[in-house]
């Protein structure tokens, strides 16, 4: 009998994509980086109910062209991959709708939401890595308190962001497309 810890030692020569591939769809958030495995937890149920709602908004914003959703992979290399909080898609013919991971060629806008533990990883670590790999917009929630969004934009000479707004009551911006959203449509009700 495997024991889930023997399922999940170190491939010899570190984790790939093929290997996650390979795992059972269990519904958990597996990431690497550089053929280490990542297994963040669980997002709490305020950081899933703000990455649904912006994902919702965001979808309903978008032109013919572009989708927008959460819980899937851009693999970046073979033995680096991420799953962002949400993500704007270019989208394409032969899209069927039944892909779980895609090529940071096809994201738009890499999204990430702050909580509790995650602070590094969201501020320094993925953006450094999103932009490195090319993606032309990244946003990032901050949920400490009154939520605000923080955009940014790449320099891709340099393979960094530059901060193009911060965002306490509605982000209005015309990158990548005309987006005005209100804060209040991606804050959880509270009922």
């Amino acid at each position: 009998m495997t024991t889930e810890l023997e399922t999940f030692c170190t491939p010899e020569g570190g984790w790939t994509t093929g290997d996650l591939d390979r795992l059972p769809d269990d519904n958990r958030r597996r990431e690497l980086l550089d053929g280490i495995l990542l297994m963040p937890p669980p997002p709490r149920t305020s950081h899933q109910k703000v990455t649904a709602r912006l994902t919702a908004a965001l979808d309903d914003m978008s032109p013919d062209g572009y989708v927008a959703v959460h819980g899937v992979e851009v693999r970046v290399s073979n033995s680096r991959t991420f799953v962002p909080d949400g993500v704007v898609l270019r989208v394409t013919g032969d899209d069927d709708g039944h892909r779980h991971w895609f090529a940071p060629s096809e994201v738009v806008i890499a999204v990430e939401v702050v909580s509790k533990g995650t602070e590094t990883i969201d501020r320094v670590l993925k953006p450094a890595l999103y932009a490195q790999a090319g993606i032309p917009y990244y946003w990032r929630i901050e949920t400490e308190g009154a939520l605000e969004v923080v955009t940014y934009r790449i320099d891709a000479v340099n393979e960094v962001y530059t901060e193009t707004g911060r965002w306490t009551k509605f982000v209005d911006t015309g990158e990548p497309f005309p987006i005005n959203l209100p804060i209040s449509r991606i804050t959880p009700r509270v009922r």
